[in-house]
């Protein structure tokens, strides 16, 4: 068995899983913004830009995807608290040969908002490609990262 480490705050003594208890912690208001990348042919951009593609949209039906995402990343990451969402903000540069993806994600808890901004992210890329795989197949999702965190 691993040695726990203090540094692992959702590893208990004896190694285990837990979540981390932030009840005594005061309430403060927390953004996160994350990016992530979804690659993509040229052509495929193309399509997007003229809506030519076949299940339509893509760019509206990606956001929405994202924002519910961001609202149910407790019910996605084991030890992830629930938070009280106050935004999330979900914007798209489409570029030569790739779809740039950001979110933003604020709330006023006793927890960060970085996880939410993350799975914003990459269910808005999962999404885009779901959308798109009909008419590319080399699409790849990377870069995801966070690029933002503060607590006021």
């Amino acid at each position: 068995m691993p040695d726990p480490s203090p540094d692992f705050s959702h590893l208990d003594a004896a190694g285990g899983a837990r979540m981390v208890d932030v009840g005594n912690k005061p309430e403060q208001q927390r953004f996160a913004r994350a990016e992530g990348w979804l690659r993509c042919r040229p052509e495929t951009i193309a399509a997007l830009r003229a809506r030519a593609l076949p299940k339509g949209d893509v760019l509206t039906v990606a956001q929405i995807a994202a924002i519910q995402a961001a609202k149910r990343a407790d019910e996605l990451i084991p030890l992830c608290h629930s938070l009280p969402l106050s935004g999330v903000e979900v914007d798209f540069d489409v570029e030569d040969a790739a779809i740039h993806v950001r979110a933003s994600v604020t709330t006023t808890a006793k927890t960060g908002v970085e996880m939410e901004a993350l799975t914003a992210v990459s269910v808005a890329a999962l999404t885009l490609y779901d959308m798109c795989k009909a008419v590319d197949k080399t699409m790849q999702i990377d870069g995801i990262r966070v690029t933002e965190k503060i607590k006021q």
